[in-house]
């Protein structure tokens, strides 16, 4: 069971990744980005509406609204600043999930399968984010590996 949750939850990631990248390849770079941010956001909004759902209580649903400004301040840092402000959002999404919702009191109102399936959903965005950034597959400049292999002369 718990191994089919981390299954779908990575398809799911791969699927979103795919979205960004072609987004960020073949329309603009920011669109995919922005892709990236909106489904960081609606990933902790989901943790509101179970919490409001269970009438969890004001203090519950105050914390769920600190969850959504921590990750789309993340996304907006991720948009105008580096895209590596979207992949610490979407490693740090994990914790979130974990802590709060799985092992922590938020279990009471969270189907059990959700923060599972975001542990490999959320990983993956965040590994996509940090290679294709990283490695300069995406973005308006060179940067990560590529860059320095043409500091070196080295490029491919």
């Amino acid at each position: 069971m718990v191994l089919d949750w981390l299954i779908n939850g990575a398809i799911g990631g791969a699927v979103v990744s795919l979205v960004a990248f072609v987004l960020s390849r073949f329309v603009h770079d920011v669109v995919g980005r922005v892709w990236l941010a909106f489904v960081l956001v609606a990933a902790a909004f989901f943790y509101l509406v179970f919490a409001s759902r269970a009438d969890a209580g004001t203090a519950w649903l105050i914390g769920e609204v600190a969850g959504l400004v921590i990750y789309g301040g993340m996304g907006v840092l991720g948009n105008r600043r580096s895209p590596m402000w979207l992949a610490a959002g979407w490693a740090l999404h994990p914790v979130w999930d974990m802590l709060l919702h799985h092992v922590g009191p938020g279990r009471s109102f969270t189907p059990e399968a959700y923060p599972i399936s975001c542990v490999s959903w959320d990983l993956l965005v965040a590994a996509y984010i940090a290679a294709a950034y990283g490695f300069g597959l995406l973005g308006g400049r060179r940067s990560g590996l590529r860059a320095e292999r043409a500091v070196r002369g080295t490029a491919r």
